[in-house]
């Protein structure tokens, strides 16, 4: 009998051994050492894809207006450290380090909930608001991309950003891996501002918007007014043949040159055409 109670004992011991390891959980560790993606991702290690396709025709991210998401915008606290997000990234501007994140996170949720796509123009941020779009310059060789920013990170002290594998490779900072970066919110407020707030924002092109032509400088320049206003682009008034030609612009990309193209041939345009400089 004395076996027996020994071993019942035994027993009684084991299970409540087990109990109070079902019992631990995540919310009951140490914030400060907790790692919130433990066990999350298949690669224990990030690195570059093993047959990643060609990026070079990969457009830039085209900002436009959209409310923040209800995911990710919320205080949250990584690694011991607390995070407030902005209410807007509005004239927002930052320089730092920036890094790259690729195969092991790709096809996982970001942070506002959407599935990450190395192959996009995309990137993460501790503080800005989600989604937010910016125009990252590489200091280093003075390359530009945009990219739109859906994600938190990187939690490393030295870093303001994380770029994706596609923006990484038109950065050109995929070698060595991270570069010094310069930040700048491209914003848009409302949806009337979606259509060309960011070619306004990239003055460095050279295409405009042939609108309309007439002898009468002064009411174009009345209507280029209107017209900056619509669509917050710049315009000129040039002198050619004895006649004026009110043109929008300069617009930085041809893409974006199009669609803007586009939407004022519908808005009473139809005789619009780009023109190359």
């Amino acid at each position: 009998m004395p076996l027996k109670n020994n071993l019942l004992q035994l027993a009684a011991l084991v299970m409540c051994f087990a109990l109070a390891a079902c019992s631990s959980s995540p919310n009951n560790a140490s914030k400060k050492n907790m790692d919130p993606n433990k066990g999350r991702y298949s690669l224990k290690n990030d690195k570059l894809p093993l047959n990643p396709p060609n990026v070079d025709n990969v457009p830039n991210a085209t900002p436009k207006y959209e409310p923040y998401s209800r995911r990710g915008n919320k205080p949250y606290t990584v690694y011991g450290e607390s995070y407030t997000v902005m209410n807007t990234g509005q004239g927002f501007s930052e320089t730092g380090r920036a890094s790259w994140y690729g195969e092991k996170f790709h096809g996982y949720e970001t942070s506002n909930g959407e599935p990450y796509d190395m192959y996009s123009m995309s990137g993460a941020h501790k503080t800005l608001p989600l989604p937010s779009y910016a125009r990252i310059t590489n200091l280093e060789n003075n390359k530009q991309v945009i990219i739109r920013i859906n994600d938190r990170g990187p939690f490393h002290s030295d870093r303001i950003l994380d770029v994706s594998y596609a923006a990484a490779y038109k950065l050109g900072m995929l070698g060595k891996g991270t570069a010094r970066i310069k930040l700048d919110v491209v914003y848009i407020g409302s949806v009337a501002a979606t259509n060309s707030a960011v070619a306004s924002a990239q003055d460095t092109g050279n295409h405009y918007i042939q609108l309309v032509a007439s002898k009468d400088k002064a009411k174009l320049n009345a209507m280029a007014k209107n017209l900056e206003q619509k669509y917050q682009v710049k315009t000129r008034v040039q002198a050619a043949n004895n006649m004026f030609r009110l043109q929008l612009g300069p617009i930085g990309q041809p893409e974006l040159a199009d669609k803007l193209l586009n939407n004022v041939k519908q808005n009473g345009f139809p005789e619009g055409y780009i023109v190359h400089e």
